[in-house]
């Protein structure tokens, strides 16, 4: 399995909060090799700010092993996490986030600056597929203008 292999399933759950007129990110969590959670933003869906594709697929892993850390355990996520998530994934002890796309406006580099906002163990890998996830991102505003 490739982190190609992983992008393109986080880019399904993508696709699919498109198809509900949410804010196209979508995430993974991945252990051994195995995709144990899934999640797509559902922000409008749950009328909640808190409903982002990292925090679904995060309770969900926390939810499948029974444990608040996933040190071991690699996030996909199409999008450069916001601050909210960031923090989220602090605590949660990933072991390894890769995103897509950067995120200008609401990416936890915004507000964090160059300051590091993960785990300290933790590794960060950008830019997977990340012409895929703008060009999702993209076609998603300019609908909505």
């Amino acid at each position: 399995m490739t982190h190609d292999y992983f992008m393109t399933q986080a880019l399904k759950e993508a696709r699919k909060a498109f198809d509900k007129d949410e804010v196209p990110v979508g995430a993974i969590v991945v252990l051994n090799e195995k995709i144990i959670s899934r999640g797509f933003n559902m922000v409008e869906q749950l009328q909640d700010p808190t409903a982002h594709a990292e925090m679904i697929a995060l309770t969900a892993a926390f939810n499948f092993l029974g444990s608040k850390y996933l040190p071991e355990a690699t996030l996909y996520v199409t999008v450069e996490p916001c601050l909210m998530c960031a923090g989220a994934i602090y605590w949660s002890k990933l072991g390894k986030i890769i995103y897509g796309a950067s995120d200008e406006k609401n990416g936890y580099k915004k507000i964090a600056g160059s300051n590091w906002a993960f785990h300290p163990k933790c590794e960060l890998i950008s830019g997977v597929q990340k012409e895929e996830a703008a060009a999702l991102m993209k076609e998603f505003f300019k609908q909505k203008r």
